[in-house]
């Protein structure tokens, strides 16, 4: 007889004052160009949870806003004031990931704890850590994540009204025989820790933003581009800069890059087209933060366009300065080059040559007056990369 999947909801708590601003709940406060528990939704979105409850004592007029977009995923959100609502809301039978009140933490942890298919709870043996909130017993403290069952909830709501019901079930789930998941350092290194102030969050941003960039492989973005918005972005939610503003810019710069080239300046073409690319990946940076993976990727297909553009625009005014087509078969073999090697199904290796790789390496040929000898490198650059992907498809085969 074949099990059917048990359905996943979360449970965000959404209690706590932000201790740098009053009447400001936590989950209101600004995290990643959106707010703390938008994220915390989209994270629980990702693992596959059909239904998000929120627990709250009160609530607010931004916390209300946070919830209404949060919700337009299409994801279930409801808020719930006590156990006894969140037993009777819950979906019938379902796996429920429990997040801490101020929770930030990343992809990865909620993956292994979704995973799980048993009770467990998140736990670490540092008491000092940002990350512990509760002791569970003389070793270990809750950090922040736990998976318990629905009829934990039903449980719960039996208890006396006092109970504080997020250390109630956090006891319950430890009375069950809750696997104790530890901590990895990693996971702490990228961010994951619980956080009650603006300026405590706003610390993890950077954290969480490290981490995204550090899943880069190819060596333009990790060490280049993605650093860059790493920097960038926190500048743009300090200041409430919409995320379609590094976009437009991106845009602006890549049609300007285009001209430039077209007009006979090279150099400057190239350089603004590193501007171009710098906004896109903020961009992308911005969509992956919030779960957008989708459009993180489109972003992403826009600088391959926007290579693709400068590199044949190049190649175009090589060609009527020296009267043959070499400049465009060079630029043409380079633009097929590197879409046939970013094609190719094959882990990525460090030195592979990506668009944001290739404006890298162009740039300082066009702004030393020689594009004819950039392109020659593209061309050579994205060659080694497509054989080597294709290396690497008969070595796994």
């Amino acid at each position: 007889m074949v099990t059917q999947a048990r359905p996943l909801a979360g449970l965000v708590f959404a209690v706590e004052e932000a201790a740098d601003r009053p009447g400001a709940l936590v989950g209101s406060l600004p995290f990643g160009g959106m707010t703390l528990l938008e994220y915390q939704v989209r994270l629980l979105a990702g693992v596959g949870a059909e239904q998000v409850l929120v627990a709250v004592g009160r609530v607010t007029p931004a916390f209300l806003s946070a919830i209404e977009r949060a919700g337009r995923g299409q994801l279930d959100i409801e808020i719930v004031r006590s156990a006894e609502e969140a037993a009777e809301k819950v979906l019938r039978d379902a796996d429920v990931l429990v997040l801490a009140d101020g929770l930030v933490t990343i992809d990865p942890v909620m993956e292994r704890m979704a995973a799980e298919p048993h009770n467990a709870l998140l736990v670490t043996d540092d008491a000092e850590s940002p990350a512990a909130i509760e002791r569970l017993d003389m070793r270990n403290c809750w950090a922040g994540i736990a998976r318990i069952q629905a009829a934990h909830l039903a449980q719960i709501a039996t208890m006396p009204e006092d109970y504080d019901f997020q250390s109630a079930l956090l006891r319950v789930a430890a009375q069950s025989g809750a696997l104790q998941v530890p901590l990895a350092p990693v996971w702490a290194r990228a961010g994951h820790a619980v956080e009650h102030s603006a300026e405590g969050l706003a610390a993890r941003n950077d954290s969480v933003l490290a981490a995204l960039s550090d899943r880069r492989t190819l060596w333009a973005d990790r060490w280049v581009f993605a650093r860059a918005a790493r920097y960038v972005l926190p500048q743009l939610v300090a200041r409430e800069i919409p995320d379609w503003a590094p976009l437009v810019a991106g845009g602006v710069c890549g049609l300007g890059a285009i001209a430039a080239t077209l007009a006979g300046w090279q150099g400057v073409g190239a350089c603004v087209a590193l501007l171009s690319a710098l906004g896109l990946a903020t961009g992308a940076a911005h969509a992956a933060l919030r779960g957008e993976e989708p459009r993180a990727r489109r972003i992403e297909a826009a600088v391959f366009v926007l290579f693709g553009l400068l590199i044949v625009a190049n190649g175009w005014r090589v060609h009527l300065a020296l009267g043959t087509a070499a400049p465009l078969l060079l630029a043409s073999g380079a633009l097929v080059a590197q879409l046939l090697a970013e094609r190719v199904p094959a882990p990525r290796r460090r030195w592979w040559g990506n668009a944001s790789a290739q404006l890298l390496l162009f740039a300082p040929f066009a702004i030393a007056g020689v594009p004819l000898v950039g392109l020659v490198a593209a061309q050579l650059y994205a060659a080694a990369t497509l054989a080597a992907a294709i290396e690497a498809i008969r070595d796994r085969s």
